[in-house]
C-alpha cells in the first residue's frame, strides 16, 4: 500500500490541514485501517480503493471510523489526479455519506458537501454546565451545535473542553 501525507488548504509545505491518504488495491480489515490511523496520528486517514470508474473512500480518525471528512476527500482527489490518473478532472467517491464528487480546476479542487440539516433539540443542564453560559438554542445533526446570544457571548465563553 502507498500512503501519502497531504496538506489541504495550504499554499506551502507544513501548512493547512494534513490528512493521510492510503491507496489500496483491495480493502483491508477495518481493524487494520484503524491501527494505521492510530499510527499516523493525524485527524484523518483516508483509505481509497478503485472500483470500476469510481473510487470507494473511507475515513478513520485515531478514535474510529467517521462518515464524512472534507479535507481528507480533497487530499484523496489530489493524490489520485497527481499520481494515478493525471488526466482525470472529476473524481467520484462512493462513501458512507453517499456520492461525493471532487472537480479539479487547474491546481484547485472543489467539492460540494451533502446537506445534513440539523434538528432542534432541547437544552440540557450538561450543555449549560460545559459552556458555562446558557445557549439560546441547540441543534443536533452529525454534531451538536449551540447558538449563543451574540458574537460577544461567543468571544467571552469559557467552555470546559473536557465536559464538551
Amino acid at each position: 500500500m502507498k500512503c501519502y501525507i497531504v496538506d489541504a488548504f495550504a499554499e506551502r509545505l507544513f501548512e493547512g490541514n494534513p490528512a493521510a491518504v492510503c491507496v489500496l488495491d483491495e480493502w483491508i480489515s477495518a481493524e487494520l485501517m484503524q491501527n494505521i490511523a492510530i499510527e499516523n496520528n493525524l485527524s484523518e486517514t483516508a483509505f481509497v480503493v478503485k472500483q470500476d470508474n469510481e473510487y470507494k473512500l473511507r475515513w478513520f480518525t485515531p478514535g474510529g471510523e467517521i462518515d464524512l471528512c472534507g479535507h481528507a476527500t480533497l487530499a484523496s482527489a489530489f493524490v489520485i489526479t497527481a499520481y494515478y490518473e493525471p488526466f482525470m478532472d472529476i473524481v467520484q467517491f462512493q462513501t458512507m455519506s453517499g456520492m461525493l464528487v471532487v472537480e479539479k480546476q487547474e491546481n484547485l479542487f472543489e467539492m460540494t458537501f451533502p446537506s445534513q440539516t440539523p434538528a432542534p433539540c432541547p437544552l440540557t443542564e450538561e450543555m449549560v454546565d460545559a459552556l458555562d453560559i446558557k445557549p439560546v438554542e441547540a441543534y443536533l445533526g452529525r454534531d451538536l451545535m449551540l447558538v449563543l446570544e451574540d458574537e460577544k457571548a461567543v468571544q467571552n465563553a469559557t467552555p470546559d473542553f473536557l465536559k464538551l
